[in-house]
């Protein structure tokens, strides 16, 4: 078809008006003088659930002085809590949800919403961005880094709400060796070691590995298996240059879970009388065949380089190899049938559902650090040049019996599955590759500056921007159908066409905030900020569709950000409030509009809402993490239901539950440690204003609590003993719900993992 370059745009920053009460901090500070009081240098015990700073560069304040909400997850809640993946971890942080996916597909790897915007793509490793259709693993995770907010000017393209940031363990010049072996329920086995080795007096080697197996709880068939390596080495630790060179190796070898029927759920509905009265499955039912699969291969190379120039200057030099792809067979269910009134003979639709990905990063950031004073202004600057090369490939497959480019292709037929009693040792077809593909790439050039000045011992200004160029294209083949023959003229129907559409733009990212110290602990803040996300921005697949977000000749939809917010450190700093009052708003979406049966940019989500969080200790001996966030999102002018009345809004959007809270707390009673947590999602609507009532299934996911419970032994000074008990009170509830309602995954069971942690 034609090539289809985008016009380039000018984008200026649109104000937002601000009406907020002043926060009730006074009541949190520990000083009530009206002036600082002389501050006295001490040494402050290292807490183990509270960071003072964050790793990111970027970021050049501590927490308690950075105007956004960052939270840092570090490694001894992660290790206390038996948490082995991301999506398992970042359950410490309230407004993140999990998703499924389109009807009867599942949505690969980590996929998941932070306050109600997909953030999936927003995944970063040392502050690259990381691709790739792969459950992460925590093994070589020293911690994690959420940044919650529009954050264009700190990463750049599709940071609606913010972005995860990883932080990999690195060689240091601590030799400390430590190893766990973990067996729980399911048969699941867990091995993990961390090597860290001092070599000679400035450099050191440090290797981390793990392997695990088992089922899944709850589950027939589903099994997770994996391997990983993680080898680093460093020279030049201690000294004004330093250089790291590490790298990760995953491999993934698991059988996907598809998921079980929603039918008999509280709420379910069907048009068939049968169905909506029937009973609900066995929730360990297995609706896949012997050959359901999925295979993961993830490797990433990274070296880093430092180096002091003095006087608080640094440069920094990144650079990053990294390459994901992902193959899988897995079977969804869908439709169901009762042709009569006997539940034995009830069935349900096998969707086969086949996915070949392969994603690629080449990228380098070289930034410069610096700390100086003009006058009385003290400043903490860092400046940037960012590169980076993306791409993305997906294969396409189908099962019907067709003829594409002159070959004829059989029907994949697969037989419905006993709605109640399914045959998992069946060996289901797999979809065939029907020549068609999508190959896209995003080459990027960014500048970023960061700054914050100090402009007396109680104010502070913090402002960054960044802007780059872009250039997305995407290659390919498309089967040409009835519904897409008038983009592909001189096609006919089942023939492959050519793909070839380009988008190229200039973004302007920024930030600017105003923090006020009315103590020393502590700080209130506002701030205000911007991202942009352009077609494409996710996978790379631009579209000629007009219904279509990727369409290569829309403008970028631009989210804006407006946050007040406190943040105090109490008891001697080991403890650490937080509150954030935010409205959010993502512009620019594409909406139908029934008065003129088109498609344009006029939709709009706004989300507003409220979070706080506490974490560090009470005492020396009591450990605690916790948060709870409230919010509102409303889809504004989003679609036309009348001919007549014109655009009007829903009451609300997909997956954004009003209230999430978490909590985890842990205390130590001589060797014995006891710990425990909450968790609580409120209800996630699926069925929203416009939807058809008729085809609902299942209309929401109900809220849920879920608790954990932890006790931990120290044999010795070397080896310790934990136990983790997780849904201590086996509540069931539906972990994630597909788009159609018509299949869900419950959360896990209650479960157990015993472990047994060495130090040598």
């Amino acid at each position: 078809m034609a090539h289809i370059r985008s016009r380039k745009h000018t984008h200026s920053s649109h104000l937002l008006a601000l009406v907020a009460a002043t926060l009730p901090v006074a009541a949190l500070a520990q000083e009530s003088e009206t002036s600082l009081p002389p501050m006295t240098v001490k040494a402050v015990a290292d807490v183990p659930f509270k960071a003072e700073r964050a790793a990111n560069s970027k970021l050049t304040q501590p927490l308690l002085d950075t105007p956004q909400t960052v939270q840092v997850i570090k490694k001894e809640i992660i290790q206390e809590q038996g948490a082995a993946s991301l999506m398992e971890a970042l359950r410490n942080t309230p407004g993140i949800t999990m998703q499924l996916g389109e009807n009867g597909n599942t949505s690969a790897g980590d996929t998941f919403q932070m306050r109600g915007f997909s953030t999936q793509t927003a995944t970063f490793v040392d502050g690259i961005r990381d691709l790739g259709a792969v459950s992460r693993d925590v093994f070589n995770i020293e911690q994690i880094e959420v940044v919650k907010g529009p954050a264009g000017s700190d990463i750049g393209r599709g940071a609606s709400s913010g972005y995860i940031n990883l932080i990999s363990k690195r060689p240091g010049l601590d030799s400390i060796n430590t190893a766990s072996v973990a067996v729980g329920t399911a048969n699941k086995t867990r091995l993990s070691a961390d090597f860290n080795q001092k070599v000679g007096e400035t450099a050191a080697v440090r290797l981390n590995v793990m392997a695990q197996d088992g089922g899944v709880d709850g589950r027939d068939q589903v099994k997770n298996s994996g391997l990983a390596i993680a080898p680093a080495f460093a020279l030049g630790l201690g000294t004004p240059t330093r250089f790291y060179f590490y790298s990760q190796h995953i491999r993934q070898n698991n059988v996907p879970d598809g998921g079980i029927p929603t039918i008999g759920m509280e709420g379910f509905y069907n048009s068939n009388a049968n169905l909506k009265a029937g009973a609900r499955v066995d929730s360990k039912n297995f609706y896949g065949g012997k050959n359901d699969y999925e295979k993961v291969d993830a490797d990433m190379l990274t070296a880093k380089f430092e180096h002091d120039l003095g006087d608080g200057t640094t440069i920094r030099n990144i650079s990053r190899y990294g390459k994901t792809s992902m193959d899988r067979v897995m079977t969804g269910i869908n439709t169901l049938s009762a042709a009569s009134a006997d539940p034995s003979s009830w069935t349900v639709a096998r969707l086969r559902q086949r996915t070949d990905q392969e994603n690629e990063i080449l990228a380098n950031q070289t930034s410069l650090s610096a700390e100086f004073s003009t006058g009385l202004v003290k400043h903490s600057l860092i400046a940037g040049l960012e590169l980076m090369y993306e791409r993305q490939k997906t294969l396409t497959f189908a099962s019907a019996a067709q003829t594409i480019n002159g070959v004829a292709y059989s029907a994949i037929l697969n037989p419905n599955a006993n709605l109640y009693d399914p045959d998992s040792s069946l060996d289901l077809g797999t979809p065939y590759a029907t020549g068609a593909y999508i190959d896209g790439k995003t080459t990027t050039a960014a500048l970023y500056l960061f700054d914050n000045l100090k402009l007396t011992e109680r104010w502070m200004l913090n402002a960054g921007f960044r802007a780059e160029h872009y250039k997305t294209t995407t290659d390919g083949r498309t089967q040409v159908t009835t519904n897409n023959q008038a983009l592909y003229p001189g096609y006919a129907v089942n023939q492959l066409a050519p793909d070839s559409l380009e988008v190229s733009d200039n973004l302007l990212s920024w930030k600017v905030g105003a923090l006020y110290k009315p103590a020393a602990n502590g700080s209130i803040y506002i701030a205000y900020a911007n991202s942009l996300t352009p077609p494409g921005a996710a996978n790379f697949a631009l579209s000629a569709s007009t219904s279509s977000s990727s369409n290569a000749t829309f403008e970028p939809q631009e989210t804006t950000n407006i946050e007040l917010g406190s943040k105090w450190d109490l008891l001697d700093k080991r403890l650490n409030l937080t509150a954030a009052l935010y409205r959010t708003e993502n512009d620019k979406q594409v909406s139908y509009n029934a008065i003129d049966g088109t498609y344009s940019q006029f939709g709009k989500t706004r989300v507003e809402g409220i979070e706080l969080a506490a974490v560090g200790q009470l005492t020396n001996f009591w450990q605690v993490s916790a948060g709870i966030a409230q919010m509102r999102t409303t889809a504004l002018d989003n679609y036309s239901f009348s001919t007549t009345s014109g655009v009007s809004s829903s009451s609300g959007v997909r997956w954004a539950p009003d209230l999430t809270a978490t909590l985890w707390t842990s205390y130590s009673l001589g060797d014995f440690t006891l710990g425990g947590g909450v968790r609580y999602v409120s209800e996630q609507k699926r069925l929203i204003t416009g939807d058809n009532a008729a085809t609902t299934n299942m209309p929401n996911i109900p809220s849920s609590w879920v608790t954990d419970a932890m006790a931990a032994y120290k044999l010795s000074k070397k080896v310790n003993l934990r136990l983790n008990v997780y849904n201590l009170f086996d509540e069931e509830y539906i972990s994630t719900l597909n788009n159609s309602g018509a299949r869900m995954t419950l959360g896990t069971p209650r479960s157990a993992m015993l472990s047994a942690n060495f130090t040598f």
